[in-house]
């Protein structure tokens, strides 16, 4: 029997953390089907400033350029986890002219990124 307390296996396949993680390692090296493959359908993120992207094909476009170019690249300072949730403090690169440091919130359902709140 499992203990419902102890913390998930972050090497499953449905693991938050783990998805979380192969979104970063599919960004951090420019593999724009791998990182979209790590979300739903009918994603939402919800970027600084208000607007919203719906979609995987929004996602898609809206990082193509940048997945073009090999500009993007980021590091993890710390993470927080808590059930669906993954919150990530990062330093993006290639962004911006200078590095731009962010929270984001991921939430996980059935093995896929459902949700992201850019924060900070």
């Amino acid at each position: 029997m499992t203990d419902p307390h102890s913390p998930s296996d972050p090497h499953s396949p449905s693991d938050p953390r783990g998805v979380v993680d192969r979104q970063l390692a599919a960004y951090n090296g420019h593999d724009l089907d791998a990182f979209v493959a790590t979300y739903a359908e009918d994603v939402v993120v919800h970027r600084r400033g208000g607007d919203q992207w719906r979609g995987r094909q929004a996602l898609r476009d809206a990082y193509a350029g940048q997945f073009a170019r090999g500009r993007c690249r980021a590091e993890i300072l710390g993470r927080l986890t808590e059930g669906d949730w993954v919150v990530d403090h990062e330093v993006a690169h290639g962004v911006a002219a200078e590095p731009v440091r962010v929270l984001v919130a991921y939430r996980v359902r059935d093995g896929l990124i459902d949700r992201v709140d850019f924060l900070g």
